[in-house]
């Protein structure tokens, strides 16, 4: 239950984009037809309904991100719950300036 009130660390778009340089763990909790309308390249789309299917590297940061930052919040708190260390983008993809990839690739 703590979980809940856990502080989740967050990170800006522009400090994201800089990420982007390596191969990181990003997914995108936005439902698919808004993953298709356009998306980060490097995020894999894992809409929050969906959350409980993520398996990802717990040794890794999780980067989380949805259009306003809010579910992406939500998506952190549970899988910083599950172990994972995890950073929400602030602002999700309204404030996102870099690359956007349209379709579901």
């Amino acid at each position: 239950m703590f979980h809940l009130f856990k502080r989740i660390p967050t990170i800006s778009s522009d400090e994201m984009e800089s990420k982007l340089t390596k191969r990181i763990q990003l997914i995108d909790v936005r439902t698919k037809s808004e993953y298709r309308l356009g998306h980060i390249p490097e995020a894999r789309n894992v809409p929050l309904d969906s959350l409980h299917t993520f398996k990802g590297n717990k040794d890794e940061i999780v980067y989380v991100i949805c259009q306003s930052g809010m579910r992406s919040k939500r998506a952190a708190k549970e899988l910083s719950s599950q172990g994972y260390d995890v950073r929400n983008i602030r602002y999700g993809m309204n404030q996102w300036q870099g690359e956007i990839r349209k379709g579901n690739e």
